[in-house]
C-alpha cells in the first residue's frame, strides 16, 4: 500500500470520526434551522400585546362591539369587565387590544387575531389615529360588509366608553391606506358616535299622572251644575237661498 494511499484513509477515518462527534450538535442545528424564525411582525406583536397598565386603571364594564352571535351582518355590545385608564389615549389602546384578544368565539371576531395595534394618538381637534399591523389590511376578509363591521366596530367600541374622541384616521403599518381590503375606502375620518347616556335614576311617574291637573282647593261647599235632559242636538236650520 503506498505512502499517500495511507494518507488518505487516515485521513477519512479522522473526517468519520469527528462526524460522529459533532452529529448529535449538528442535528440540533438543523431543527433550528427547520423552525421558521420571526417575523418582525410576529415580535412587535408579542410587545404590544403585553396588557397596558396605568396608574390610573379602574376595572369598568366596558362595551366591545363583536359580531352578533344571533344576527348575522351585525355588530352586538357585549360587556365585559377590563381595568381602563383615564387617560384617553391609553384608555383607547386598552379598547382596542381588547377588542382583538378577548373575542368571545372566532366567529365573532371582527379584525384578526393575529392583528396589532401598532400605536394611537388623538390630535387637539379630538380625532384619533390608530395604526394598525399590515394584518389587518391582509387578513380582514375582502368584501364590503365585512370591512364595514371591522371600521364600526373599532369606532364603536371607542365611542361607547368614554374616550372623548369624535372622528377617527385608521393609517396600516404608519401609511395611510385607499381601502381595508379593497372595499371600504380608509382616506378619510370615520365619526365616532357619542357615548349613549345613562338612564334617569329614580322611578319615573306615568306620562297620564303627570299631565293631571291639581284639584282645585275646596271652599267647604259644592255646587252642581243643574243637569240637562238628554236627548239629540238640535239641527242647525238651512242656509236659505235668496
Amino acid at each position: 500500500m503506498s505512502r499517500g494511499l495511507k494518507t488518505t484513509i487516515v485521513i477519512l477515518i479522522a473526517l468519520v470520526v469527528a462526524g460522529l462527534i459533532t452529529l448529535p450538535g449538528l442535528r440540533r442545528a438543523i431543527q433550528r434551522m427547520s423552525i421558521s424564525p420571526k417575523t418582525e411582525e410576529e415580535a412587535r406583536r408579542e410587545v404590544m400585546q403585553v396588557p397596558i397598565s396605568t396608574p390610573t386603571d379602574v376595572k369598568v364594564k366596558a362595551q366591545i362591539f363583536w359580531l352578533s352571535a344571533s344576527s348575522t351582518g351585525s355588530l352586538e355590545a357585549t360587556t365585559v369587565e377590563i381595568p381602563l385608564s383615564a387617560d384617553p389615549v391609553e384608555r383607547s389602546k386598552q379598547l382596542l387590544n381588547a377588542l382583538i384578544i378577548m373575542a368571545p368565539a372566532p366567529d365573532r371576531r371582527t379584525l384578526p387575531a393575529d392583528a396589532t395595534l401598532l400605536a394611537f394618538y388623538i390630535q387637539p381637534d379630538g380625532a384619533g389615529i390608530a395604526d394598525f399591523s399590515d394584518v389587518v389590511q391582509t387578513a380582514t376578509p375582502s368584501g364590503i360588509l365585512s370591512e364595514q363591521l371591522a371600521v364600526d366596530s373599532i369606532v364603536q367600541t371607542l365611542g361607547a366608553n368614554k374616550t372623548g374622541i369624535q372622528k377617527l384616521k385608521i393609517l396600516i403599518h404608519g401609511q395611510d391606506a385607499e381601502t381595508l381590503a379593497g372595499h371600504v375606502d380608509l382616506s378619510g375620518l370615520f365619526a365616532v358616535p357619542s357615548p349613549a347616556p345613562a338612564p334617569a335614576s329614580g322611578p319615573v311617574a306615568p306620562a297620564a299622572s303627570a299631565a293631571a291637573p291639581p284639584p282645585a282647593p275646596s271652599s267647604g261647599r259644592t255646587s252642581a251644575a243643574p243637569s240637562k235632559p238628554a236627548g239629540p242636538a238640535p239641527a242647525s236650520p238651512a242656509p236659505v237661498k235668496p
